[in-house]
C-alpha cells in the first residue's frame, strides 16, 4: 500500500512512481510467462491503466477494502499484495495469493483488504455496496472501493449498487475503469451516453470525469472521495478514461475491433513515462534517482518470478477443503419438552431472529416491506420499533442487488439476513448466489466466512399461481456450498433459525407457508438445533417415510391412517436437505425395509431421487421390497384451486402408495 499524500513530504510521489512501476513490470513478466506456458489459464493484464490504481489505493488504510473485477491484477498489487503471491497465484501454486482455486480472475488476499476479484461482470459493485453497509452499521470510519470497467455499467450491477448506495449514504467508492471496450466491443456502441460519471446525478451522487492517465488528477479525485466517505457524506462515481495497451486477454487476437495506430498512438500517453516527466519537470526529481527505482522494482520482480515458479503445486486433497466453513459450528440438540408453550412456526422464526439481533450487532436484515411493516409473512413484525431503520432495512425491488450487497458485508464482517418474502424471487438474486455467496470461501480458502442467511416462503397453496408457488430446494442443493433448511414444526423452526444465525456458512431457509400458522410445543429462551440431523417424527416398524416441510405432515397424517390397519409407519424429518442426515435414513430403512419418499417439487433431479438414490447405493441389501416416490407433478403451478390440487400430492395418494408398497 502507498503512503497516503503529504503536504510537507514528497515521498508520496516515489510511492505512486514505484507502485505504477510495481504494476506495469509484474504485469510484463507475467505476459511473457503466458508465452512461455506458466500460466495455465487466462491472464488479463493491467497495461496502461496503472495510475487508476495507483492514484486511488494511496488513500486507502490496512483495513479499507477493494473488489474489483476480472482485471484485477492492479487493484492487487496498489492494495499491498506482494508480486511473488499474484504471480504464484498465476501460476497454479499453493503459495498463491489464492492458494491456487483462482488464477488471474480471483484474486484474495483478505489479510491486506483484497475481498476479492470476480470472473463475471458487476458483482463487485453490489459487492463494495456491501462492504460499504457493513462499514455504516460498524461506524468505523472504513471504506470501500469497486474498481470495474465500461462494460459493467450497462450491467444491473451498477444500476443496483450504486441505487442502494445513494438513499443509504454508504462510504463507497465506484471507480470506472473506461478503457474504450468491453472484450471486443466498443463503449461507444454499447452506450447511448458517451461518458459514465455523469450518471452519478441520475443517483443522487456526486460524480467525477478525469484522466485515468494522469496518476495526480486520479489521486486528486479519490482523496475528496475518500474524504466525503469517511464524513458519512456517502458514495462517490469516478469515471477515469484510459485504455488497455494489450489485449483484452493474453493470447487473444487484437486488431480485428481495434487498430495498431490506435493502440501505438495510446502507447505515448503512457501514465509512467508521463508521471515520470512531471516529477522531473515540476517536482525536481534526477533521472538518475528515477531509473534506479525502476531498475530495482525490475530485479525485484524478476526475483519473485523465479520464487513463484519455484514454489510447490496444491496437494489433491486440498481441491474439496473450505467448501464450508472450518472448524464447523458443533451443536448438541437438547431434548423436547412436549409440554412446552404452543406457538406458531412464523412466531418461533421471529422469536429466534429477535433474540439473536439483541446480542449481536452484526445482523441486519434486508427485505420489502421488512421494516415498519413487519414483512408480507410477519417475520419481523416489531423489529423495526427495537433495532431501527439500519438494521431493518426495507429495499428496493431490486433482488440481485441486495442480494450481492449481502456478500459484500459478510466479507467485510456483518451478518446480513435476506427476506425474500417469497423463494421463487431468489431466482432474481441466482448468479450472486451461486457464483459469489456460494463460493466465498472456497475461493478465499477459507480465510472470508459467509454468514448469510437467505430466508423465503416456499410450496403450493392459496391460488399464488406460478411465481409465487416455487420451492427450489433440490436446485439449489446441487450448488456446494450452501446449507439449506426446511423445517416442518415451530420447534424445529426456531432451533435451525438460531443455529443459521450463528454458523459461518450461507444457509437457503425455506419456510412452506401452509404451515407457518402450524403450532407445536417450544421452549422458551435458547433452543439450537444442528443441521444435519434429522428428526423421527414418528416412529414405526413396517416402512419408512421420507418428507420434508408440509410433506411431513401429511405423511404424519396417512400414518395415522395406517396405524388403524396395525400398520406402522415411521416417519423420517430430514429438516435440512443440505446437510443431509443420510445416516438417519439408512438405519430406518435397515429397520423397516421399505421407503418411501414423498416431495412436493417435481420428481426429475430432486430431493427425492437423490434420497432414492443413497438408500439405492447404501441399502440396498435392507430392502425388502423396491422404493417407490410420490411428487409433484412437473408442471408450472396454476392457478385454479381444483387444477392446483391436481399437482400437489395428497394424504390419500400417500396412504395409497404406502398400502401398495406394503403389500410388495
Amino acid at each position: 500500500m502507498i503512503l497516503a499524500s503529504s503536504s510537507t513530504s514528497r515521498q508520496w510521489l516515489v510511492d505512486l512512481y514505484r507502485t505504477m512501476l510495481v504494476i506495469r513490470h509484474t504485469e510484463e513478466e507475467l505476459a511473457r510467462c503466458h508465452q512461455q506456458g506458466l500460466i495455465h489459464g487466462a491472464c488479463h493484464t493491467y497495461v496502461g491503466q496503472e495510475a487508476i490504481a495507483s492514484g486511488v489505493c494511496a488513500h486507502l488504510g490496512a483495513s479499507d477494502v477493494v473488489f474489483s473485477t476480472h482485471r484485477g491484477h492492479g487493484h492487487a498489487l496498489a492494495k499491498g499484495m506482494p508480486p511473488v503471491d499474484l504471480m504464484a497465484e498465476l501460476f497454479g501454486k499453493a503459495t498463491g495469493c489464492s492458494r491456487g482455486r483462482g488464477g488471474s480472475m480471483h484474486l484474495f488476499s483478505p489479510e491486506i483488504g483484497m475481498l476479492g476479484t470476480s470472473g463475471i461482470v458487476g458483482p463487485c459493485i453490489l459487492h463494495a455496496t456491501g462492504g460499504g453497509y457493513a462499514f455504516k452499521l460498524a461506524r468505523n470510519g472504513q471504506v470501500a472501493v469497486a474498481f470495474f470497467g465500461d462494460g459493467a455499467v450497462n450491467n444491473g450491477a451498477f444500476h443496483e449498487g450504486l441505487n442502494m448506495a445513494s438513499i443509504w449514504k454508504l462510504p463507497v467508492l465506484f471507480i470506472c475503469e473506461n478503457n474504450q471496450f468491453a472484450t471486443e466491443v466498443p463503449f461507444s456502441a454499447a452506450s447511448g451516453i458517451p461518458d459514465v460519471g455523469r450518471r452519478a446525478v441520475n443517483y443522487g451522487l456526486p460524480g467525477e470525469e478525469v484522466d485515468g492517465n494522469d496518476v495526480l488528477a486520479v489521486h486528486a479525485a479519490a482523496q475528496r472521495a475518500v474524504e466525503r466517505a469517511r464524513a458519512g457524506e456517502g458514495a462517490t462515481l469516478i469515471e477515469c478514461k484510459t485504455y488497455r495497451t494489450r489485449a483484452h486477454a493474453e493470447g487473444m487476437g487484437d486488431f480485428t475491433y481495434r487498430t495498431r495506430e490506435d493502440v501505438e498512438a495510446w502507447k505515448t500517453r503512457c501514465p509512467i513515462g508521463s508521471f515520470k516527466a512531471v516529477l522531473q519537470a515540476e517536482h525536481g526529481f534526477a533521472l538518475a534517482d528515477l531509473e534506479a527505482i525502476e531498475a530495482e522494482v525490475r530485479a525485484d520482480v524478476a526475483a519473485d518470478r523465479k520464487v513463484a515458479e519455484a514454489a510447490p503445486v496444491p496437494v489433491a486433497a486440498d481441491a474439496s477443503t473450505h467448501v464450508y466453513a472450518q472448524p464447523p459450528r458443533l451443536v448438541v440438540e437438547p431434548a423436547a419438552n412436549p409440554s412446552a408453550r404452543q406457538i406458531t412456526q412464523g412466531q418461533a422464526t421471529l422469536e429466534a431472529l429477535g433474540e439473536e439481533m439483541e446480542v449481536n450487532g452484526r445482523i441486519f436484515v434486508m427485505g420489502e416491506g421488512i421494516g415498519l411493516r413487519g414483512g408480507n409473512f410477519r417475520t419481523t413484525v416489531g423489529l423495526y420499533d427495537r433495532f431501527g431503520p439500519e438494521r431493518l432495512r426495507d429495499t428496493p425491488i431490486s433482488e440481485r442487488g441486495f442480494v450481492g450487497l449481502a456478500c459484500g458485508a459478510a466479507m467485510a464482517g456483518a451478518r446480513p439476513v435476506v427476506d425474500f418474502m417469497f423463494a421463487d424471487f431468489v431466482l432474481d438474486g441466482w448468479g450472486e448466489i451461486v457464483n459469489q455467496i456460494a463460493k466465498m470461501q472456497f475461493m478465499s480458502s477459507g480465510r472470508l466466512k459467509m454468514p448469510v442467511l437467505l430466508r423465503g416462503c416456499i410450496g403450493i397453496g392459496h391460488s399464488a399461481a406460478t411465481h409465487h408457488s416455487g420451492s427450489y430446494y433440490g436446485m439449489l442443493a446441487q450448488v456446494p456450498g450452501l446449507w439449506i433448511a426446511v423445517p416442518s414444526t415451530a420447534r424445529d423452526a426456531k432451533g435451525l433459525m438460531k443455529h443459521a444465525l450463528r454458523c459461518d456458512n450461507p444457509v437457503l431457509f425455506l419456510e412452506h407457508r401452509e404451515i407457518l400458522q402450524a403450532k407445536g410445543p417450544v421452549e422458551e429462551g435458547d433452543l439450537e438445533i444442528p443441521f444435519g440431523k434429522a428428526r423421527v417424527a414418528r416412529v414405526g416398524s413396517d416402512v419408512t417415510v421420507v418428507a420434508l416441510g408440509r410433506m411431513n405432515h401429511l405423511c404424519l397424517a396417512a400414518a395415522e391412517e395406517l396405524a388403524k390397519e396395525g400398520r406402522q409407519v415411521e416417519v423420517i424429518d430430514p429438516r435440512t436437505v443440505v446437510p443431509l442426515d443420510e445416516q438417519a435414513i439408512l438405519r430406518s430403512v435397515a429397520k423397516t425395509g421399505r421407503l418411501l419418499v414423498v416431495d412436493e417439487p417435481a420428481g426429475p433431479c430432486g430431493f427425492a431421487s437423490e434420497v432414492a438414490a443413497l438408500v439405492a447405493r447404501d441399502g440396498f441389501d435392507d430392502l425388502d421390497a423396491p422404493i417407490r416416490r410420490i411428487t409433484g407433478v412437473a408442471a408450472p403451478t396454476p392457478y385454479s384451486p381444483s387444477l392446483e390440487k391436481a399437482v400437489v400430492p395428497a394424504v390419500s395418494e400417500i396412504v395409497a402408495a404406502l398400502r401398495a408398497l406394503l403389500e410388495e
